[in-house]
């Protein structure tokens, strides 16, 4: 072979391998942050009523519930207060609704240090049986534009919007 075409084969190779690794990585996060979902200690918001989206929120009905890390910075009323933050491993996720049936979960996770973060936060989707529907590899690229409105909290919407 060729030194050329032997030095193009190699660097072939190393980026598929690259590829596959950071693949690999970002379905661990999301197995990870779907695992979590089953952990016991989340409280819903407003008792657990279903919320109906306003505002042109893409979500429609939905249940909001949040994690024991993200409690610890909630206000007698179950909201993050403006200008607050919640800390590292709080997770939030919102139980997306068709009529009685749960269709979707839409998981937010804080995690500033992770590279998949955008904003300090892992954004992902999944479906009742756990298959990914939105990646944190996507970085809430759908997501970040809707969520920086005003007032901040964190980029949470939901205490303004419902």
């Amino acid at each position: 072979m060729k030194p050329t075409l032997s030095l193009l084969v190699m660097s072939s190779l190393f980026l598929m391998v690259i590829a596959s690794c950071k693949k690999k990585s970002i379905e661990k996060t999301d197995e990870e942050i779907y695992d979590a979902l089953a952990e016991s200690g989340y409280v819903y918001y407003q008792g657990g009523s279903v919320l109906q989206a306003k505002g042109g929120s893409p979500h429609g009905p939905f249940k909001l519930k949040f994690n024991g890390t993200a409690q610890t910075v909630l206000n007698s009323s179950q909201e993050l207060p403006t200008g607050s933050v919640f800390p590292n491993g709080s997770i939030l996720v919102k139980e997306l609704y068709n009529g009685t049936t749960l269709n979707l979960y839409v998981v937010m996770k804080k995690d500033d240090s992770n590279k998949y973060a955008e904003q300090g936060w892992l954004w992902a989707e999944y479906d009742t049986d756990g298959e990914v529907i939105y990646s944190v590899g996507e970085k809430g690229s759908s997501c970040i534009s809707c969520h920086t409105a005003t007032p901040n909290r964190d980029l949470i919407r939901t205490f303004d919007l419902h």
